[in-house]
């Protein structure tokens, strides 16, 4: 076993009176090793349980007879982090996490790992840091919360409360019905109830084969959440024991599989990022370009929140993940079916149990919502390296739009100005130095995007940064802009009234300004002072990667590590 090092011969003696005083015993010394990486945090509704679901898997490690070894990882709160400076440390978390995962696993040589995770950058930073030190892992998630419902039977969500604070604003409700949707929009714990970036990574883990079926979509109030967490935890054990790192189920067969569940979802434009951050860790090539390829043969059959009146439980009583998977293994060779997941099974094996229970939440491949998927990338002189656009949540009308931008060089600046009255029907609204390095960190545009919303211009406006978006957003929204302004990019070279050109079919994203023109603007150009000059963030945007290469952090002095 991995732990032997740490725990067998003479010399290890006061390795093992140290792990004596922890309360183990001999017996103990000849069982695995299995690491509980949880992510349980007080302020975040989607972890306040984890506590709880911690005791539930160390129970279950000892059970299966192996000791379990509990430690913590940060997490960071997208949603309340929203709308001020703390959300600059959102993606950034993302990093710190994988590094807290790496550290734990090589200063203390377990054998295996269950990473009990749930929302925003934890779900990916814990795929990140185990697929770095490679050991036998099994993700578990703390579920999906309920939708919500007003008196009236309108069901709400979170982001229904964003949209909220604009229709207020614009006049459209009153204080008391914003008051209503703020007091149901997160009715129990859990991660947010759409197709938010949680959700979606937690429903990619399935199809990675790294998180049994059911982790993205049984709902965390439901009581066989409890009981896939002691499933997660026996297999923990079980792949420890057979030796099966979790780069045997990651590979570019994964990979691609979970896109294509992505795109067929329509899930969050933040599952890209994090899809090239996790090719990185698992060193699986993988260019971003390569995701408009799978677009062109996934069509769009689960509409959930934000693109759709859907949400997470509605899946889960369809069929969950596995039942999409089932309608979109009709398209011949688009999945493969052989790769192998952590339950012990294949795919192919596991959709043979699915059955779609409503064709309407899961639509079958004949009555796709559209020929192609939910997400694509977007080239052109705007965006060299490619921007990401969630365009199942989209309104038609917008899927060619061409308009004068408005610029704003912060997220705060952008919401005043919206809020203000500056940004008007026909306008493109361009929000820079929001980028990874630039932010730094690489704010959620949720705010403005939702003021925009509920201001009703949503279908008139469209918005384009080198930030991200929530998967929360819709509208016609392009985010990830790369290069970004603070590089050099073309987005930091626009100026008020510039033309800018979004055609969603050809995928192409154009600033329409002479190639001469833009030479002359690049000669003169100088990106704004750093906004972080010191701390972590200082540190994190000297290191970090273009939202291309996913937001990566490089080695200094090297290439990507």
């Amino acid at each position: 076993m991995r732990s032997d090092i740490m725990k067998k011969g003479v010399d290890r003696a006061p390795n093992r009176s140290l792990l004596k005083a922890c309360g183990l015993t001999d017996a103990d010394m000849e069982k695995p090793f299995i690491a509980v990486a949880n992510s349980y945090v007080g302020i975040v509704p989607g972890h306040v349980h984890l506590n709880r679901l911690g005791e539930i898997a160390r129970e279950e490690i000892r059970k299966a007879g192996a000791v379990p070894f509990e430690f913590n990882t940060i997490g960071v709160d997208d949603g309340i982090a929203m709308g001020h400076g703390g959300m600059r440390y959102s993606l950034a978390s993302r990093e710190l996490i994988a590094d807290a995962i790496e550290t734990m696993v090589m200063a203390h040589p377990f054998d295996g790992m269950l990473c009990l995770t749930n929302c925003d950058k934890i779900t990916p930073g814990m795929m990140m840091g185990a697929l770095r030190v490679n050991i036998p892992t099994v993700m578990v998630s703390g579920g999906p919360m309920e939708a919500g419902r007003l008196k009236s039977g309108e069901v709400v969500d979170l982001i229904s409360v964003f949209e909220g604070v604009g229709a207020l604003k614009a006049g459209k409700i009153s204080e008391e019905r914003l008051k209503e949707i703020e007091d149901e929009g997160c009715p129990t714990c859990g991660s947010c109830s759409g197709m938010f970036t949680a959700n979606s990574m937690n429903c990619l883990a399935e199809v990675l084969g790294i998180a049994l079926p059911g982790n993205g979509t049984i709902l965390a109030t439901d009581p066989a959440r409890e009981d896939l967490v002691r499933k997660a935890a026996r297999r923990a054990v079980e792949v420890a024991r057979a030796g099966q790192n979790i780069r045997e189920f990651v590979n570019e067969r994964a990979l691609a599989n979970a896109l294509v569940l992505d795109i067929a979802m329509g899930g969050s434009s933040n599952t890209i990022l994090h899809a090239m951050a996790v090719a990185h860790e698992a060193e699986i090539p993988f260019a971003q370009s390569r995701i408009n390829e799978i677009a062109d043969r996934v069509p769009y059959i689960c509409k959930v929140s934000p693109a759709g009146s859907y949400h997470i439980q509605d899946v889960a009583r369809a069929g969950g993940v596995m039942a999409i998977m089932k309608e979109l293994s009709a398209i011949p060779g688009l999945l493969d079916l052989d790769v192998r997941s952590v339950s012990g099974r294949t795919l192919g094996e596991m959709i043979g149990d699915a059955r779609n229970l409503d064709a309407e939440v899961i639509r079958p491949v004949s009555r796709a919502y559209s020929a192609k998927g939910g997400l694509a990338i977007l080239y052109g002189t705007l965006a060299p390296e490619g921007g990401v656009v969630k365009v199942g949540a989209v309104d038609p009308a917008m899927r060619k739009f061409e308009g004068p931008a408005v610029i704003f060089d912060s997220q705060e600046a952008a919401c005043d100005g919206i809020l203000g009255g500056k940004v008007k029907a026909g306008d493109v609204v361009v929000i820079r130095y929001e980028g990874p390095s630039g932010g730094p960190g690489m704010q959620e545009m949720l705010a403005p995007t939702a003021n925009l919303m509920g201001m009703g211009l949503g279908d008139k406006v469209a918005l384009v940064t080198d930030g991200r978006f929530s998967g929360g957003t819709r509208g016609a929204c392009v985010g990830h802009i790369s290069p970004e302004a603070s590089a050099g990019g073309p987005i930091g070279l626009v100026r008020p009234g510039d033309r800018i050109r979004i055609d969603l079919d050809a995928r192409t994203i154009d600033l329409l300004v002479s190639p001469e023109e833009l030479a002359v603007r690049r000669k003169g150009f100088s990106p704004l002072p750093p906004k972080v000059t010191r701390g972590y963030l200082a540190r994190y945007a000297a290191l970090v990667e273009s939202g291309s290469r996913g937001g990566v952090l490089r080695t200094p002095g090297s290439a990507l590590r």
